[in-house]
């Protein structure tokens, strides 16, 4: 079974549009598959729509937190709701395109996470500009060379997430805790589309300064991982 994680918070105009796209992708794959809607405590009309949705189809599933809690906690959320053994992740506001699904599926043929490279951006500049500031910064810090941690879109072997210990803003390093643990990580490219809907939910503080200080919290657990292997398991 493939599993859907969506993290959703006030994008009730989006909500229709991407399942209207996604749902074909997902058929189209021939495998059983669930999709876990995460409402991050909307307060726009998301979460009647959501209910509607998974009324009517069976793989739609819907879990609502009591108040809006982030974007790291509704991934943990929907990775302790998943039943499949490939997980994707992808955002609600139409940015990630549903049609690189089955591409960064293939790329775990080789690997546990494969991460979406939004290589062509369509973003305002300033957006571009603070994410290229987070991204670096994030990097340097973690002696890392991921292109592109903010894109939402990935898959991940089951295995991966069963190990995280996820924290708020935790889902930036989602490639960086993998490798931590011994898993392979690839880049794959992907489409990215301008937001059709509402505005986005997080501003240039959030990706510069907070980036900052969670790259070093990142930074302080790789300095202090516990590896060991065993010469002889003695029972």
């Amino acid at each position: 079974m493939i599993s859907v994680v969506i993290p959703i918070y006030n994008e009730k105009d989006s909500i229709e549009p991407l399942f209207s796209e996604l749902l074909p992708v997902m058929n189209a794959l021939e495998v059983p598959y669930e999709v876990i809607c995460v409402d991050d405590g909307s307060s726009d009309g998301s979460s009647d729509l959501l209910k509607n949705f998974s009324k009517s189809d069976a793989k739609i599933k819907h879990i609502k937190f009591k108040t809006n809690c982030g974007q790291t906690a509704a991934f943990d959320a929907g990775f302790r709701a998943a039943k499949g053994g490939i997980i994707i992740t992808l955002d609600a506001d139409l940015q990630n395109d549903p049609n690189d699904i089955p591409k960064v599926i293939e790329a775990l043929e080789h690997a546990d996470v494969a991460c979406g490279w939004r290589w062509k951006r369509n973003d305002p500049v300033i957006k571009k500009i603070s994410s290229k500031i987070a991204n670096g910064v994030r990097n340097w810090l973690n002696q890392e060379d991921i292109k592109d941690t903010g894109c939402s879109l990935k898959a991940f072997r089951r295995s991966v997430v069963e190990r995280f210990k996820l924290y708020k803003g935790l889902h930036r390093f989602f490639p960086t805790l993998a490798k931590m643990e011994g898993f392979r990580v690839v880049e794959v490219k992907v489409n990215h589309r301008e937001r059709q809907f509402g505005i986005s939910k997080y501003g240039v503080t959030n990706r510069i300064f907070r980036a900052l200080a969670d790259a070093f919290a990142i930074r302080w657990m790789q300095k202090r991982i516990i590896r060991y292997e065993f010469e002889e398991n003695i029972s």
